[in-house]
């Protein structure tokens, strides 16, 4: 069993689809007609499945509290926030950077859902693991 992607309703399709091609995002395909609306599968280079479904109804979309962030790995952050500048998307911080090397920044989608960049330490496995709460949960 695995999470397949995350599904967020946008209010502007095509603000949102600039922000996450911006962000990295590729377009996988599109299910115009659902009964929820226009559907625009995205993933990341490199990736073989969708990550993110853009789901759009033409009804403005109340982000709510329900969903904290998203997290995005970035191979190297200096390059990454040089590149969004480029797009207009400054992150709403200043970001941290811890003393093994994980680094860490946020940025806010067009609806307001912040996503988190990390760029992880070197050597670091792409994702999170039981090793990283070796003390355990």
């Amino acid at each position: 069993m695995r999470t397949l992607h995350i599904g967020l309703r946008v209010t502007d399709l095509d603000r949102s689809l600039a922000f996450y091609t911006a962000v990295g995002y590729e377009i996988v395909g599109t299910v115009p007609e659902t009964p929820i609306g226009q559907l625009t599968m995205l993933k990341l280079p490199g990736d073989e499945f969708v990550a993110v479904e853009l789901v759009h109804d033409g009804n403005p979309v109340d982000s709510g509290t329900g969903v904290s962030h998203l997290v995005v790995q970035v191979e190297s952050m200096a390059d990454t926030l040089d590149a969004l500048a480029g797009h207009g998307i400054e992150p709403g911080d200043p970001g941290q950077e811890r003393a093994d090397g994980l680094k860490t920044a946020f940025i806010a989608d067009p609806d307001g859902r912040r996503i988190e960049l990390v760029q992880w330490p070197a050597g670091h496995p792409d994702g999170m693991t039981a090793a990283d709460w070796p003390e355990g949960a």
